[in-house]
């Protein structure tokens, strides 16, 4: 079932009065909107989407304390998170920033959002880290061709695309079915499959008897490690991924001056580069290149990242 399917509560009353509640949040009285969600939340107590509608409009309400209860509450009824809960309780102060988001959610937000995620990201949003991770390649390993390019979270493919010319053999793996399967229709990658980074490289569904270690010369994370708190199990991944000599190109969000990462308002994680450097270091990678840039415009203001280019040594 996907976060769309269960915007009705399966209640005609309580969708009316749910309908009612949304009005009055287009409207900008948010206070009146969670007034009536609740009277919803009467008639249907276990619906765990109005709860969390509920949530954001007392957050917007200026009533943290009543959008965290009701945050927990949608814990109680969904407890695999796919609305992102418990981040939304990290960045109200309710509850500790997770190491990494639900996988549920993940998989859930990109599975509703495949079907318009070029447009938006690309036309409305500016968003420019595929082209420009792919120059970094370019201008970092000049050498021919890769033999074997592995992208991890490819989402539609938009790396993909960028690096098909430079990739012997091109193989896509991310968490969304939805958006594999947009990928799947671009005809650019020899290989896609479904991957979860933030598990153990025995569990993450990268290497298979099709699918050995050492196999990449390349490896990308594209706009993928802002779903991702603890860098760890991705560097793990791609350290086992890459062959010796290899490289790994990947994007974050940059923190600026934090030590370690921070989960944003957002519900994306940045950071440090410092950080960065040891997590890429502790696996076995020399960054060469670390590069501040904008990566995408987020409600009218540009979002900074950093760019970086490692070798696995070995």
């Amino acid at each position: 079932m996907t976060i769309a399917s269960q915007h009705s509560s399966g209640d005609l009353l309580a969708d009316r009065r749910a309908d009612y509640a949304r009005m009055l949040a287009e409207g900008g009285d948010f206070s009146g909107a969670a007034e009536l969600m609740e009277q919803a939340l009467e008639i249907c107590p276990r619906w765990a989407a109005g709860w969390f509608r509920l949530a954001e409009f007392a957050e917007k309400a200026a009533n943290g304390k009543a959008a965290a209860a009701a945050l927990c509450r949608v814990l109680e009824l969904a407890p695999e998170d796919p609305f992102g809960a418990t981040l939304r309780l990290a960045v109200l102060g309710a509850g500790a920033v997770p190491v990494s988001p639900p996988s549920r959610y993940v998989e859930q937000l990109f599975d509703d959002y495949a079907q318009r995620f070029d447009t938006a990201l690309v036309d409305r949003l500016d968003y420019s880290v595929p082209q420009k991770l792919a120059a970094l390649v370019d201008e970092g390993v000049s050498a021919g061709r890769f033999g074997t390019v592995t992208d991890l979270g490819c989402g539609t493919g938009l790396f993909g695309e960028r690096i098909r010319d430079r990739a012997g053999f091109l193989e896509g793996f991310d968490l969304s079915a939805n958006m594999l399967a947009k990928a799947r229709e671009k005809q650019v990658y020899d290989r896609l499959a479904q991957a979860d980074l933030s598990l153990s490289p025995e569990d993450c569904g990268v290497f298979d008897a099709a699918c050995p270690t050492g196999r990449a010369d390349l490896a990308s994370a594209a706009d993928v490690l802002m779903y991702l708190g603890d860098l760890t199990p991705v560097f793990v991944i791609a350290a086992k991924l890459v062959a010796a000599g290899g490289h790994f190109a990947f994007s974050v969000e940059d923190a600026g001056t934090e030590e370690t990462y921070v989960l944003r308002p957002s519900l994306r994680y940045a950071h440090g580069e410092g950080y960065v450097r040891e997590r890429a270091a502790e696996a076995g990678f020399a960054v060469l290149t670390s590069r501040q840039t904008v990566i995408r415009m987020d409600a009218g203001a540009p979002v900074t990242g950093r760019l970086f280019l490692a070798r696995r040594l070995g």
